[in-house]
């Protein structure tokens, strides 16, 4: 269910509602949140770097009641007959449960002074799970924005933005950074978000892709962050500043330039944590110019950007994997496609792609083709569409 079909099924999901919770003359209310992708800056947010990433038109719709009472039930529908109930002053939490998003926003709110009441919640999103295309910053987004206004609690987008990533650190176990979560709260119709996760300064760039679409390829190569290599780059990153900090003061890797890492890089011992650090140096710095490039509407340098951050994912920060490195390497074979790279955390999930518009049936058709040949798996395709961030849905 898309942003663009909605009006014609928000009865349908009201239904829904009402079929599992009853009470159909109390309404609940309506909200929505997108995912993202991320166009440029990969594993430089938990760096304190920099950023590029946009909402887009798929994500993650719920529907909330509160009532009087002790006890929290919440459901989605994309996870059938599945119902959770539990208490409002002790919140489940399940290793590798769907549930623990939306209860970890909750234990950060009661944290932060504000009590749970019974509620009745509902969610429905279109995102693909662990596609890399933040459907968990989406849940812990539509449900931070719903709680800051049914509690009253005074909370600004960024500060539901550091809440809820305060929630997947805390309850869910990921060490992300800011980047998803500030995404999907404040991204904007049409344009790329320029942030600084150590500031969270922000610029809002056009993106004019004329005769261009972003194309997104879901590898369908299962990933899971909690259980991945994730929290062992985040380690390593914090190695590579304790190494470097010995010879210039430094507290995280985003502070550095490219030129000043590469006088200094031998000062780290370990090969493994050195290529570490020159990715996320040097992709700090393919972000920056990649702004550039957005400010001139200068897509085919932009497109060589994209390739060399994949590059860079590959081999120096060694998170992409036969199957990202194969969609990659067979979307830069079509005719048309100006830049491909994997987008997310890596170990699977999606690649973002940029390609004119008269090439995407054949590539469609050709990355698809021999995607599957290489590696069994059927790849998914998706036309990115620039969205804006959560919102509260008025139904007429």
């Amino acid at each position: 269910m898309t942003n663009q079909d909605f009006t014609m099924n928000s009865a349908s999901l009201r239904e829904k509602f009402f079929e599992i919770y009853g009470n159909s003359g109390d309404k609940p209310d309506l909200y929505f949140a997108p995912g993202r992708v991320n166009l440029i800056g990969e594993h430089t947010d938990y760096n304190g770097g920099f950023v590029l990433p946009c909402a887009i038109q798929y994500g993650t719709y719920m529907l909330i009641r509160k009532f009087e009472g002790d006890t929290i039930r919440i459901s989605s529908l994309n996870y059938p007959h599945q119902l959770i109930s539990s208490s409002t002053h002790q919140l489940l939490n399940e290793k590798g449960k769907w549930f623990n998003y939306p209860f970890g926003v909750m234990n950060e709110f009661m944290n932060a002074g504000f009590p749970m009441t019974g509620m009745d919640i509902l969610y429905s999103g279109d995102i693909p799970k662990s596609a890399g295309l933040s459907s968990s910053a989406s849940i812990e987004m539509v449900t931070a924005f719903a709680l800051n206004e049914m509690l009253n609690a005074g909370f600004d987008m960024i500060g539901l933005a550091r809440l809820s990533q305060k929630a997947e650190n805390n309850y869910v176990g990921v060490n992300c950074g800011i980047m998803d979560q500030f995404a999907v709260g404040l991204g904007k119709k049409d344009h790329a978000l320029f942030l600084n996760c150590h500031t969270m300064e922000y610029k809002m760039i056009p993106f004019r892709s004329e005769g261009y679409s972003l194309i997104i390829v879901n590898s369908n190569k299962h990933r899971d962050l909690s259980d991945s290599m994730y929290n062992e780059r985040v380690s390593e990153c914090q190695l590579a500043v304790t190494y470097i900090s010995s010879i210039i003061d430094v507290s995280r890797l985003g502070e550095l330039g490219f030129p000043q890492y590469f006088k200094i890089q031998d000062n780290i011992p370990d090969v493994i944590v050195r290529k570490r650090a020159r990715h996320v140096v040097s992709e700090n710095q393919r972000v920056l110019n990649s702004v550039n490039c957005l400010w001139k509407n200068d897509l085919t340098q932009f497109g060589y950007l994209m390739n060399a951050s994949h590059e860079s994912l590959k081999e120096n920060y060694e998170v992409t994997g036969i199957e990202l490195d194969t969609l990659v390497e067979e979307a830069l074979k079509v005719p048309g496609v100006l830049g491909a790279r994997m987008t997310g955390a890596g170990f699977g999930g999606c690649t973002i792609n940029l390609v004119a518009n008269g090439s995407t049936d054949d590539f469609i058709r050709q990355v698809g083709d021999h995607y599957f040949k290489k590696t069994g798996l059927i790849a998914d395709f998706y036309t990115a569409k620039i969205s804006d961030g959560v919102r509260k849905i008025n139904e007429q």
